[in-house]
């Protein structure tokens, strides 16, 4: 079985479209066209169904499609195998991101680790909401949360130390809380959808309900209307250093209670195979977080 048609196979089901499968593979849309049809003349079965407008998975494709990740797989771990640890990463890495710790801290990642594996190329995806890694044929995603449950692999690859935080001419006007229950009499900047904050203390969790006149979908947007003296924010460390430095915005401490702690991880589709190039990137992250 042709593995090169399998990999067009695999690739036009994610990208949607024969010319998307042909992109990532670095081919010619023809090409793409050629090696599926070989596939499906040694199938002895239609995989896909073309028009001109859509592409979509026939029942046999879909049959297909889960041995030919497989196969692909399995194909790439034998390389990398026998390949020396010394030679580096190699092929395209996706990744997906937050768009403010990307910017802050992936980015200068992803640059260097272009500079120290020359054969390896990057697409990063910069996204506030949570991306299907499978469905989109991302090889990696870096998140800050509680994980849930999942069949995707996930690796602890930092603490992600949390805080509250105001501008000093909000804190004058409206008073410094100084334990949880304080918190209902201010301004509380929240993500879209969130109505309460977790804290721990004395052993315990506490859940508070939390209001503002203010929501967004990103942490960009809670962190610069808190920037304008608007409320208070749950902001990560690594996004407010330079602002906390500059006396910009004060870190609140609570004497009953501290935010719930995340951590940042590393996710990916499979354990049975890591690639080295998820694996190396993974370690370079690691290692730039501490």
């Amino acid at each position: 079985m042709d593995l090169a048609g399998l990999a067009v196979l695999v690739e036009a089901a994610q990208a949607g479209s024969l010319a998307g499968a042909a992109r990532r593979l670095g081919i010619s849309p023809l090409m793409a066209t050629r090696r599926l049809a070989a596939l499906e003349e040694a199938m002895g079965a239609r995989l896909m169904q073309r028009t001109t407008r859509s592409l979509a998975l026939t029942p046999e494709g879909e049959a297909m499609l889960p041995f030919a990740q497989a196969m692909l797989e399995n194909e790439a771990a034998a390389r990398a195998s026998v390949r020396p640890s010394s030679a580096g990463a190699s092929g395209l890495l996706r990744l997906t991101a937050s768009a403010a710790f990307g910017r802050k801290l992936v980015v200068p990642v992803v640059a260097d680790f272009l500079k120290d594996n020359p054969q390896v190329s990057v697409d990063l995806l910069l996204t506030d909401t949570v991306v299907d890694i499978v469905g989109q044929g991302i090889d990696l995603a870096i998140r800050i949360a509680h994980l849930k449950d999942s069949a995707l692999i996930a690796r602890r690859l930092a603490d992600n130390p949390r805080a509250l935080y105001a501008t000093p001419g909000y804190l004058a006007a409206r008073g410094t809380p100084a334990a949880v229950a304080d918190l209902a009499e201010h301004e509380c900047l929240c993500l879209s959808g969130i109505t309460h904050w977790s804290f721990t203390g004395d052993g315990r969790g506490r859940r508070i309900r939390v209001r503002g006149r203010f929501t967004a979908n990103s942490i960009e947007g809670l962190r610069d209307i808190c920037l304008a003296g608007l409320g208070i924010a749950v902001l990560s460390g690594w996004d407010v250093r330079e602002e906390v430095a500059r006396g910009a915005l004060v870190p609140l401490r609570l004497c009953d209670g501290e935010l719930e702690p995340l951590a940042v991880w590393g996710v990916h589709p499979s354990a049975r195979f890591v690639p080295p190039k998820v694996r190396l990137f993974m370690d370079a992250l690691a290692k730039a977080l501490r």
